[in-house]
């Protein structure tokens, strides 16, 4: 009995399987019970009379052989069929589609050229010498090629060198960051008066991310080693603002920071001054943007202009928006447009082709389509929202336990579920609970270490998983878009979309952090049956996308034991039966789930999660809403991916079409009526959530607010 209700309890046998046992079970001699007794007596007798006559009348004891037997072969026969094990898990899932995609041409870039360095006017210590500091850093990246410019910096520097704007755009991995860094540094070691450190910046980098703003003073740091009079220095969010103080006090020739960090200490920092800052760079222009930091660069712009009118301005990315041309206007003067895609495109069209369609071609492909690296493979998989957890789990396994050498970067929408996923496939994955098996636990978690790197932790912890990530030959890194900009993580070969980003140009700097510089690489991307036509969105992009099936995923388990289903009188698994990797894939969902369940705050901690991916799922552009809504989720079979039994019932404030409609009626009746007259403000400051603008109208509510106790 004792076994019958653990199974019940994992749900691998339902209420009424469970009773009917029981009643088998308490029955004497294991006869069936009284209710079911007429029509298998009347069978069995009518089957065993004439062997009954031949051998012996009347023996009571012999005509119960053959009930027995009966009864035993219908105890084997419910304990080996198929639904029992794996309804929970594999019923009523929607069917996968067919993807239907057109055979498109992507647009490529070639990374590198046939040109050196040594070809341009550049100071001997960053051509050739011990101390090339361009040399050692470019072959630490890609030791066979190290010699070769890439396409980007075989425009790039030379314009830079003139000393003109420029506007760069060019993939992911193709190395921007020293095409704007060999010139800067070129420019500055060659000024006629020698740079002190007290004279403050003379250039400034703006990036989007802390990740990436390390990256890129390490960079610096690098570049300029023989030149140790020039003093980089970063600025960013998480550290302390003491010690950035002091340090622009002593003095930062070459300043690299956030956007939202640089406004705090231009508006509280007496010491900064712009009055002979020369250079301005926007690295990842576009992701600046998204992240609600225009006003914040709009601030800097008019601090720069303030003290010093001219000055040489580059803005890069992969990726150029409507947001980046109205940045160009506004801080760039005569920009020279460098994008390596248009290059290629040009001189793949005829002549006549290129007269007729000029302009209008160019700002079509900086909208539209996108660079992808050349050795970059992508994937798609149709996974049921039941069976996403176990199919991560299953290409995790697959991947960086039985293949190894792999190193992979797992994306998802939001900091609450890459807390929850690291700490469930760190439990069950790595052998955290697997305490009858010591074997199997210590080789899983020799294999599998994870990692992870959201917007919530603290800078001390964001920067030292950032290093040991970026150091270690293998591992998992877990994290949200914060990783998807700009960092150059070596030897990865997987990234994993698990869920799917908000626009095609997201994906594209989402898996632009493998393939890098020339390497090979892989990416996935999971969608659920509802968003098949996202396929076909990237396909329009000039994005191709090759299928990947759920079942060959999961047959991976087939290599795991620990997931095997214990039975009597089994006989060993022979291939990859569909059968038997469907229970092994329910053995995996019950453990996850048994762990969930475990206690009332795991329980809590998954809701929360859940909700977390509800609240972004609405989140997606109104273009996409056709693809990516609400009303196409079933929140019991969501909820199952996140180890949940059942549909939770109290989550707060749901996005759920129903709740949406309530929340609008209850804020109708009593604030929007009164505070119609303040849209245009409220949408002035809920433009973006780093917005300086915040402080002052929440200021100015707190005011009114305090105006009206006293009345």
């Amino acid at each position: 009995f004792s076994v019958i209700n653990e199974f019940l309890l994992s749900g691998l046998l339902t209420l009424k399987q469970s009773n009917a046992l029981k009643r088998k079970l308490q029955s004497p001699h294991g006869n069936p019970p009284l209710k079911r007794k007429r029509k298998p007596s009347i069978n069995t007798f009518k089957k065993c009379a004439t062997e009954a006559d031949i051998r012996e009348k009347g023996s009571s004891s012999r005509k119960s052989l053959p009930k027995k037997q009966l009864t035993d072969t219908q105890n084997e026969g419910q304990k080996s069929k198929p639904f029992i094990k794996t309804s929970s898990l594999f019923r009523n899932n929607p069917d996968i589609p067919k993807i239907h995609r057109k055979a498109v041409q992507q647009v490529q870039e070639n990374v590198f050229t046939t040109d050196s360095f040594s070809q341009l006017d550049l100071h001997p210590h960053l051509v050739s010498g011990r101390k090339a500091v361009i040399l050692s850093y470019v072959a630490f990246v890609f030791p066979d090629l190290f010699c070769l410019l890439r396409s980007v910096q075989k425009q790039t520097i030379p314009v830079l060198l003139q000393g003109k704007d420029a506007l760069v755009r060019s993939q992911t991995g193709s190395g921007k960051t020293l095409a704007y860094g060999i010139p800067l540094v070129q420019s500055l070691q060659g000024m006629e008066s020698k740079i002190q450190r007290s004279d403050g910046p003379y250039a400034l980098i703006l990036v989007p991310t802390r990740e990436l703003a390390l990256q890129s003073f390490d960079t610096m740091q690098k570049l300029l080693k023989p030149f140790a009079w020039i003093v980089p220095g970063v600025l960013m969010g998480g550290e302390k603002r003491k010690s950035e103080k002091a340090r622009l006090r002593k003095g930062i020739n070459i300043l690299i920071s956030t956007p939202g960090r640089l406004v705090d200490h231009i508006k509280s920092t007496e010491c900064i001054h712009f009055r002979r800052t020369q250079w301005l760079v926007i690295d990842e222009a576009d992701r600046i943007l998204d992240l609600g930091f225009e006003k914040d660069v709009a601030v800097i712009l008019n601090a720069l202009n303030a003290e010093r009118e001219t000055r040489q301005n580059v803005l890069l990315s992969a990726t150029l928006t409507e947001g980046v041309t109205r940045l160009a206007d506004i801080s760039l003067n005569d920009p020279v447009s460098i994008s390596i895609a248009d290059e290629i495109q040009k001189a793949l069209k005829p002549a006549s082709q290129t007269n007729r369609q000029a302009s209008s071609s160019s700002n079509c492909l900086e909208q539209e389509n996108f660079a992808v690296p050349e050795k970059l493979k992508q994937y798609v998989m149709m996974v049921p929202s039941k069976l996403r957890l176990v199919t991560l789990a299953a290409f995790i396994l697959e991947k960086c336990k039985f293949e190894k050498h792999h190193k992979m970067i797992i994306f998802f929408s939001s900091c609450e579920q890459v807390e929850f996923h690291y700490e469930l496939l760190l439990k069950v994955l790595s052998g955290g609970l697997e305490l009858e098996q010591p074997e199997h636990s210590s080789v899983s978690s020799a294999c599998l270490q994870f990692l992870r790197l959201h917007g919530n932790m603290e800078q001390e912890e964001r920067t030292e998983v950032f290093q040991e990530f970026l150091k270690s030959k293998t591992g998992i890194l877990l994290c949200t878009d914060v990783a998807a900009r700009g960092l150059d993580l070596p030897q990865v070969t997987w990234i994993v979309q698990y869920n799917a980003p908000a626009s095609p140009a997201e994906y594209i700097h989402r898996i632009g952090r493998t393939a890098r510089i020339g390497c090979h690489g892989n990416s996935l991307l999971v969608l659920a049956p509802s968003e098949a036509e996202y396929v076909s969105l990237l396909a329009s992009h000039k994005i191709n996308v090759s299928e990947i099936k759920m079942e060959k995923v999961l047959s991976s388990l087939m290599k795991d034991d620990r997931f095997k289903l214990q039975r009597r009188g089994r006989k060993k698994s022979c291939g990859t039966d569909p059968q038997e990797v469907r229970e092994r894939a329910t053995v995996l969902q019950t453990k996850f789930e048994n762990y969930i369940h475990s206690s009332e705050e795991t329980v809590r901690w998954a809701k929360k999660a859940l909700q977390s991916f509800l609240c972004a799922y609405t989140t997606y552009p109104r273009n996409l809403k056709h693809i990516f809504h609400i009303k196409s989720l079933h929140l019991g079979h969501v909820a199952k991916s996140f180890g949940l039994r059942d549909a939770p019932q109290n989550l707060t404030a749901l996005p759920t079409a129903g709740s949406k409609k309530k929340n609008k009626q209850r804020p109708k009746r009593s604030d929007l009526l009164k505070k119609t007259h303040g849209k245009h403000r409220l949408a002035e400051i809920l433009r973006s959530e780093y917005s300086s603008g915040m402080d002052t109208g929440v200021s100015k509510v707190k005011k009114r607010k305090k105006k009206r106790k006293p009345g």
